[in-house]
């Protein structure tokens, strides 16, 4: 016996400690597949200004968005008039003019230009103050100036008595009080890292996971059905965080249009969790149908009977009687 035959060879991982292992890493790959889909939503599809104008300009013409800004717009130009005014009668002889100018602004092409740039300056005023570290302890602000001015113009137009005395003034609206910014800001940071680094540590366990299990194939089916269900519960984490958004809001009467605003958000997020779902289902279903069936094949294949037949052999001759 040769000293190569003599050496120690190096044992193999028990079967039972390999499908632990594999179980594990499948568990927290399945885990961070929805976590790794939040956080790659919320880094890299909110921030981006051209799309969310995109997707929010549709809204521009939903009826309860419309009913949301007019009554915001015409109670600011209302508290802007009351302001200038000595007395009350300015309020209640001008207040149903400007309510429903605003609301006939809401109506016009000046209006789909006034919604566009107000959430592009919106996004990029909430972008900048997310980005900017040394903006702490700031609220984020808009200027209002040109969508009173544009509807103290309808007005005069309409020549609505007092419309001239409404003060066009770069006024300041609040967006984010300061406290909710700077723990927007911490999040911010935490979701810019975690998008990168979570889609990624899913793989590679994913990949690990496959390679250290006894079975791969039933690590494939695990795998799939692990992923349909982190897509089903980031769907349903997409529902519920829909319904506190609006349990939360003080004024019920504009509830309409903040759910409308949350589905426009949230549908590329709605969308990749259900692709998930399938896409886990699919390969889920590929696995289980080569497990089953690919051995059958492959044995029907190499069958006895599926072999070429032989030819009979040809008999020897017999030797005749005398």
């Amino acid at each position: 016996m040769s000293d190569r035959d003599r050496a120690p060879r190096p044992e193999k991982a028990p079967p039972r400690a390999r499908n632990v292992l594999s179980a594990v890493l499948l568990v927290l790959a399945c885990l961070l597949v929805p976590f790794g889909a939040l956080a790659s939503w919320a880094a890299h599809g909110l921030t981006d200004t051209g799309r969310y104008v995109r997707t929010m300009a549709p809204l521009g013409a939903d009826p309860d968005v419309r009913r949301a800004v007019a009554d915001a717009v015409g109670d600011g130009v209302m508290r802007e008039a009351g302001r200038e005014a000595d007395t009350g009668p300015l309020r209640g002889a001008v207040g149903p003019f400007v309510h429903d100018a605003a609301r006939s602004f809401t109506r016009t092409e000046a209006y789909r230009a006034a919604w566009d740039a107000a959430n592009r300056a919106v996004h990029d005023a909430v972008l900048r103050a997310l980005r900017d570290d040394g903006a702490r302890g700031a609220p984020v602000t808009v200027d209002a100036a040109p969508v009173i001015a544009r509807v103290k113009q309808r007005l005069s137009d309409d020549h609505v008595p007092f419309a001239h005395r409404i003060p066009v003034t770069h006024t300041r609206i609040p967006v984010l009080p300061a406290e909710d910014v700077d723990r927007l800001r911490k999040g911010y940071h935490v979701l810019d890292t975690a998008a990168f680094w979570l889609p990624l540590a899913a793989a590679v366990l994913a990949v690990a996971a496959i390679g250290v299990a006894t079975c791969r194939r039933r690590a494939v089916t695990a795998l799939g059905l692990g992923t349909a269900l982190g897509g089903a519960l980031l769907a349903l984490a997409v529902a519920v965080g829909r319904r506190l958004t609006l349990a939360d809001l003080p004024d019920a009467l504009h509830r309409p249009a903040a759910g409308a605003v949350y589905d426009a958000l949230t549908a590329t997020l709605s969308t990749v969790a259900w692709l998930l779902c399938l896409l886990g289902l699919t390969v889920a279903a590929g696995a289980w149908v080569t497990g089953r069936y690919g051995p059958r094949l492959v044995a029907r294949r190499h069958a006895p009977g599926s072999a070429v037949p032989v030819a009979d052999p040809v008999p020897a001759p017999t030797r005749a009687r005398a």
